[in-house]
């Protein structure tokens, strides 16, 4: 199984919780809270991070330039929500929630 350790402690707490002040938006959205438990259960729930790989809802990648040596999954398909992390030895610290409005071509 895969180990998650959170850096960002409220992000933490929001996801245990559902509340919080600094995600204080999300703490309001329950499809969102929902979809962001399933996204962390269902990493954790893999035996190792390439398993991430065969799991499509979760557009699972390593990013690039200035994020190099991060990776990310989507919590929506059709939001712009993504947990942005570094992997190693099977464990994941999910370092931030970035909302990236220009991610995946939704430029405005």
């Amino acid at each position: 199984m895969i180990t998650i350790i959170f850096k960002d402690t409220d992000l933490k707490e929001l996801y245990e919780t559902g509340i919080n002040k600094k995600y204080k938006k999300y703490s309001k959205d329950a499809l969102f809270l929902k979809r962001l438990r399933l996204v962390i259960n269902t990493i954790k729930a893999q035996n190792c991070t390439d398993g991430l790989y065969n799991i499509s809802f979760l557009h699972y990648e390593q990013l690039k330039e200035n994020l190099s040596g991060y990776y990310s999954v989507r919590i929506f398909n059709n939001r712009v929500e993504r947990l942005i992390f570094t992997q190693n030895d099977n464990k994941i610290e999910i370092t931030l929630l970035e909302l990236d409005n220009t991610h995946y071509g939704n430029k405005k």
